[in-house]
């Protein structure tokens, strides 16, 4: 289900969805890194299969199918200029590379949005703390994800603070 075909969706049940595309955007790009497969695998496993798949005590929910392979797509092709603008944001000891690797794919779809510039970035920063209190719950790692696209915003698109 993607939200360009299906119009009669609240604008809450939309925002879900985007919420859900950030998700597994960071899911996808960690597959990828630690799996070797290429975008086109991974998003088509993703659109095929983890979208709405239902399981016994859960069921995964359906994401906005076009922003997840947008998000997927500009990791990948703006890469090396996300790391570096991430490397930047980081404590110099601390490179892009020495980091968890879901921290650094969450890094990546979250600079992908902030390249993109459709997104406000201060809901970027939002959207992708959110992931990270998922992917880390009762840890210190929101705040530092927090810190570090906030630094990243700040330089990606400073007129939206």
């Amino acid at each position: 289900m993607t939200i360009g075909t299906t119009s009669n969706l609240s604008g809450n049940q939309r925002r879900k969805m985007r919420s859900a595309a950030r998700f597994f955007a960071v899911q996808a790009l960690f597959q990828m890194e630690t799996t070797d497969q290429t975008a086109d695998s991974v998003t088509a496993e993703f659109a095929n299969f983890r979208f709405g798949e239902e399981f016994e005590d859960y069921d995964m929910v359906e994401a906005d199918t076009d922003m997840f392979r947008r998000i997927v797509s500009e990791a990948v092709n703006w890469q090396a200029k996300i790391d570096q603008m991430t490397d930047r944001a980081l404590v110099a000891k601390w490179p892009i590379a020495r980091i968890d690797p879901t921290l650094r794919a969450l890094f990546r779809a979250a600079g992908a949005e902030l390249m993109d510039k459709d997104t406000p970035p201060k809901v970027v920063i939002s959207e992708f703390v959110s992931v990270a209190e998922a992917f880390f719950p009762e840890t210190k790692e929101p705040k530092f994800v927090n810190a570090v696209l906030d630094h990243m915003a700040r330089e990606a698109r400073p007129e939206g603070f």
